[in-house]
């Protein structure tokens, strides 16, 4: 299923994990309506800034494979409102600080680890913006 005009549902659904643990993680038609407004308000402007298609490494993830994956208890992959992202040829930080840059309006931005950009996008966007780090162990956030 075509979610936009360069986005499928199946980038967004397939978790290798998921297969693993025989874990149904098919949305509903309110989490498929989430991930179109996503896709159209944040991802399609992203790829058509870069000229260049992004990889979603996570998208929608039902709670099972979210608590199964550790993932935040109010986690917006959970609705369909986030995507993990990476582009092949551009750096972690550049893709952060081009996002920052642009007109693209977001409800988060977060640049994890140095190894991905989350994304999100609800109908009350706070644009936070924020980096993910490991300090003592576990993961912080620091709000910038």
């Amino acid at each position: 299923m075509q979610l936009s005009k360069h986005f499928t549902l199946e980038e967004f659904t397939f978790s290798q994990q998921a297969i693993r643990f025989g874990i149904d993680n098919n949305p509903s038609d309110q989490i498929i309506f989430n991930l179109k407004i996503l896709c159209e308000n944040c991802l399609e402007p992203l790829r058509e800034k870069l000229g260049k298609p992004l990889y979603i490494s996570s998208g929608y993830r039902c709670k099972q494979l979210n608590t199964l994956i550790g993932g935040s208890k109010t986690s917006s992959h959970m609705v369909g409102q986030a995507a993990d992202i990476k582009v092949k040829g551009i750096d972690t930080e550049f893709l952060f600080n081009e996002i920052i840059g642009s007109d693209i309006k977001f409800d988060q931005l977060i640049q994890e680890f140095d190894s991905w950009v989350h994304i999100s996008c609800t109908t009350k966007n706070r644009n936070q913006i924020m980096r993910a780090i490991i300090e003592n162990g576990k993961t912080k956030y620091l709000l910038l």
